[in-house]
């Protein structure tokens, strides 16, 4: 089951590289962002299909959007500058509640 966790990570990882890269592109007219982008989410939805082999696929989308969201948000805050207000700081721990909440209590996360 770990190693599950771990392509997740992974996912996740891919994500937010591809997802944080996106801006750069320009609309896809710089190649390098461009090619990050594409990488990007085809190692993403790979790593993700692996872990839904075996994980229900609510559960890994929690997983995979939730801890996303927030990481894009961290880059975001780093390499573009977006600072976060307080409304969108108690937004993004409330995903990452929801998320807990999903994994440690739901019946859907059991397998």
């Amino acid at each position: 089951m770990m190693n599950v966790y771990f392509l997740l990570a992974i996912a996740i990882a891919a994500e937010v590289v591809a997802t944080s890269a996106l801006k750069a592109t320009e609309g896809f007219s710089r190649p390098m962002p461009s090619m990050i982008v594409v990488v990007g989410y085809g190692v993403a939805f790979w790593m993700l299909s692996l872990v839904l082999k075996s994980v229900p696929v609510g559960v890994a989308y929690a997983i995979w959007s939730g801890m996303g969201i927030v990481l894009v948000t961290i880059v975001a805050m780093l390499f573009y500058g977006q600072k976060p207000d307080w409304p969108a700081i108690i937004g993004l721990g409330l995903i990452v509640s929801g998320v807990v909440v999903l994994q440690l209590f739901s019946k859907m996360s059991a397998h």
